[in-house]
């Protein structure tokens, strides 16, 4: 379950984070976060461009999600807004998206 509350919406806010926010790379996802003072929330994304059929989009969103949803208690009380973009031309297994999750919640919240 993936409640609204914690879904990134609202195209200014989307803009917002892409324009001010940091970025880095946690193979296979392209990550770009921006403190905030309200609740942490985040947007998943799979390019149409590299994936074809919606099945697959969907299912990577799926992935990141449930990743993000067991590792969420890495930010701490922190609160931000993050952006999970997914880069590689095939889909990885749900263990390699998983480890990128992670590494990325670890380096945003500076552990």
């Amino acid at each position: 379950m993936f409640p609204k509350q914690n879904r990134l919406c609202g195209q200014l806010r989307i803009e917002q984070l892409y324009k001010d926010g940091q970025r880095f790379v946690a193979w296979p996802l392209r990550v770009t976060y921006q403190p905030t003072e309200t609740e942490t929330q985040i947007l998943v994304w799979a390019p149409k461009s590299l994936f074809k059929h919606a099945v697959q989009r969907n299912h990577l969103r799926r992935l990141m999600r449930e990743a993000y949803r067991l590792h969420q208690d890495l930010l701490g009380d922190n609160h931000y807004l993050i952006a999970f973009n997914y880069m590689d031309k095939e889909e990885q297994s749900y263990e390699t998206i998983e480890k990128a999750i992670c590494k990325a919640l670890k380096k945003i919240s500076g552990k």
